[in-house]
Order: C-alpha cells, then structure tokens, then sequence
C-alpha cells in the first residue's frame, strides 16, 4: 500500500480549497525557480531516470519523448500541448486534476514547457468538461496574478504562457494528431507519421503531446528526485498512478496506488470490494473500455502496471478499472462498447470505418442468439483485419474488447447461439 508520505495528489477528492494559497501550502510552487535554474538537460534526464510512463494509455517513456524534440528553438516555436480530452470510457482521473489539484499541472506545465523550450502550452479540454474548464481557468489567473507563469516566469527570466481550448467531445481527439488537428480549427482526424509531431507538429513546429496526469507528477519528481519515484513500484513500471474503479463494486472511487499493486487488493481495499463478495465477480476490464477484458481467474493474482497487464494479454491503458459481476449480461456490454467504437470512428479509415459497425451489428445478433457458430470465427478474423490496419489506434481499441470477450468467453457466445438453434428446431417440430 502507497505510504501517504509517497502520495503526489494530496486533495484530490477536493476536501480542502483548491486556491494558490492553499496549494502552495500543500507543496505546489515550492523552489520551482531553483529547478528551472539547474537547466533543462538535467530536467529531461530526471524524467528520464525517474522512470515515468505515459499515463494516457500508450505508456511510452516520458523523458524519451522529451529528448526527441529539438535542443534548441530555431526559426519555429517549440509548443507544448496537454491532452484533457478524456473521452476514454470509465476513466475520470484527469477531471479530479483539473478540479481539485489544478496548480500541480499548471506549474507541471511551466517545468516541463522549459525543459523543451517552449514558451507557449495549450491544454486542450473535452468539451463536456466545462466545469472543470472553468475551475482550471480560476487557477490559472490566479498563477498568472501572482507572477508564477507569463512574462518572467516564477522571476525565472523565462517567458511561458498557458492557453485553454475546449474541445467539441469527439472521442478521437484524444489521439494526439486529431488533437492537434482540432486546434488548429480543422476537423479532429488523426495525420499520418512520420512526420511526428516532435518535427512538425502544432502549426507545423516542434511540439509534445502529454497527458494531464503525466505532466501533473512532474514537479513532485523534480523536487524529490528520480530515485524516489523510481523507487516506487516495479522496474519498468514506476511510480504512483491514478486508478478509476467503477461497476460493480461497493465504493466506486479515484485512488492514487503504487504502480503493481494487485488487483484484487485495490477492489477489494478501496473500492470495498465486489458487490456480493469476490467469488460473485465475472470480469474486469482493467484500463478502459480500449482494453480486453479479464475474467475473474486472471484478476485473482494480476498486477495493475503496464508489464504485468500485457503478459495477462490487456493493458493497463488509462488504468480505469471497469467491475463486472455475475449478473452482467457480458456480450451485451461488450456490443455496447462495440457500439461506442463505431459511433466515434472519424471515418478516415476503411477498415474502421467498415469493420466497426460491421462487428458492433454482429455482436448484437450474437448477444440474442442470432448468429451462427461459425461466424464467431469470422467475427474474430474480422477484428485482426482491423486490427494493426489504420491510421491511429481506434481500430485496435474497437478489436480489442472483442477479442478478450472471445477469447475467455467464447463458450457463452456457443451457448446463446445453441439455445436458440435448439428453441427453433422444437417450434419447427
């Protein structure tokens, strides 16, 4: 269990005052000059050590991807853009940021902004967001007012200013180049790469894409060191991470755990466990809805990190943790994911635009009985073609799900299918 001297997010569930005063007093703000002083080689090689992952869903290596932007602005503006755009199904961490710890990203912002030269930052909001939009523009000014960002930053000499754009709540604008895409006035559809968006980005400059959380975690690593994050965790898989637990269990919740914690100790420890006790669960999705599902034999000993998820043939992804007990009707809901694939598909894509509303119509008939066995082959064939075969990863993220429901539960798609088979011979007779 996570050590409340280790937690990053200290008023997440907003029991005390979201204002500047009362955030620096809970740390933010604390020596952020002297950081920015010790130069931004050292800063991106921190991020580098402390071992942090995207937290977004893709997991790649934050400093990593620090270093892939140019050493030095030349004739183009260095951007920094923060992904808020959380359309991911079952997953409501990067909201609590925005409404209760707004300061940890706004000074994540400036630190990280620094560290790749950029002078400017959009924070790209989901459009439903509007409170939390709100709540973080209050924050916002009141950084502003107090010199922390803008002209001088923090008495810095660097200049850094933060722009807020809400979205229109298009799902596929949380892939970073339809983001990118969205801000710049055009209809949100993923670009090809390369180019990436380290060389030609935002505008056509160099810019980063990062998750509200991963930016967020920043400043606390800067000003504990790499080793304390990296010490958190697993190798590979450091650090602390937002976890989103909802379905069914008895306190459905947002929790900051170190990353590798069972499963089934963080149900049953902060989500009150499964609703009629373990034994009544039927499966997990265990990082949003993009992920394939786990029945219950695999959540007894899995561990909630990126490596363990995968080995378990999931992901971690957002790390929204989706409950399912015994009396989930689990084709149904599978084809009700299916469905919100197909409804957010851009369309740029054949075989997504295609094979979504393709397999979600299959799935229906599946779930009422109305298929035929064969055709859970097909259906499975139908996923690798889309699969690995479009632009951006809403193709994988409309596969996936599918693919977890046949793989561990094949039988009960046999069984519907059967049951039905057998109701029409008896009434044929």
């Amino acid at each position: 269990m996570l050590k409340a001297s280790d937690r990053i997010f200290t008023n997440i569930y907003g029991f005390d005052s979201t204002a500047l005063a009362d955030a620096r007093s809970r740390g933010d703000w604390d020596g952020t000059r002297d950081l920015i002083a010790k130069g931004r080689d050292w800063m991106v090689e921190e991020v580098k050590q402390s071992g942090l992952r995207g937290r977004g869903g893709a997991g790649f290596g934050t400093g990593m991807k620090w270093s892939f932007m140019p050493k030095q602005a030349g004739s183009r503006p260095h951007y920094l853009v923060i992904n808020a755009d959380e359309g991911e199904p079952g997953t409501c961490k990067d909201r609590e940021i925005l409404r209760h710890e707004p300061q940890k990203l706004i000074e994540g912002c400036l630190l990280a902004g620094f560290a790749m030269a950029a002078h400017t930052c959009y924070v790209y909001i989901r459009g439903e967001f509007r409170r939390e939009a709100e709540a973080f523009q209050r924050a916002l000014d009141e950084a502003y007012e107090a010199g922390l960002i803008g002209r001088d930053a923090c008495g810095s000499g660097w200049d850094f200013d933060i722009h807020v754009h809400l979205g229109a709540g298009a799902y596929i604008c949380g892939e970073e180049t339809a983001l990118l895409e969205s801000l710049e006035g055009r209809k949100g559809q993923p670009r090809l790469k390369p180019p990436f968006p380290a060389s030609v980005g935002l505008y056509g400059c160099p810019t980063t894409v990062n998750n509200v959380e991963t930016i967020a975690v920043v400043p606390a690593i800067l000003r504990r060191g790499s080793h304390w994050f990296a010490s958190l965790g697993r190798p590979r898989n450091t650090g602390t991470k937002l976890f989103n637990i909802s379905g069914h269990v008895n306190k459905p919740c947002t929790v900051e755990e170190e990353m590798g914690i069972p499963l089934k100790e963080l149900i049953e420890r902060h989500a009150g466990g499964v609703r009629g006790g373990w034994d009544n669960l039927l499966a997990v999705i265990p990082g949003g809805s993009s992920v394939p599902l786990i029945p219950r034999s695999v959540c007894d000993t899995v561990l909630m990190d990126f490596d363990s998820l995968r080995d378990a043939q999931t992901g971690l992804g957002t790390a929204a943790v989706m409950v399912m007990d015994r009396s989930t009707d689990i084709v149904r809901a599978i084809a009700r994911l299916s469905r919100f694939y197909m409804h957010e598909s851009c369309g740029q894509c054949t075989p997504c635009r295609e094979g979504t509303g393709w397999m979600w119509r299959v799935l229906v008939r599946m779930a009422e009985g109305r298929a035929r066995l064969d055709e859970i082959d097909v259906l499975q064939e139908v996923t690798r073609q889309v699969e690995g075969h479009t632009i951006c990863a809403l193709g994988d993220a409309a596969a996936w799900p599918i693919q977890g429901l046949i793989r561990h539960f094949r039988p009960e798609l046999e069984r519907r299918i059967r049951e039905r088979e057998a109701a029409a011979a008896r009434q044929a007779a």
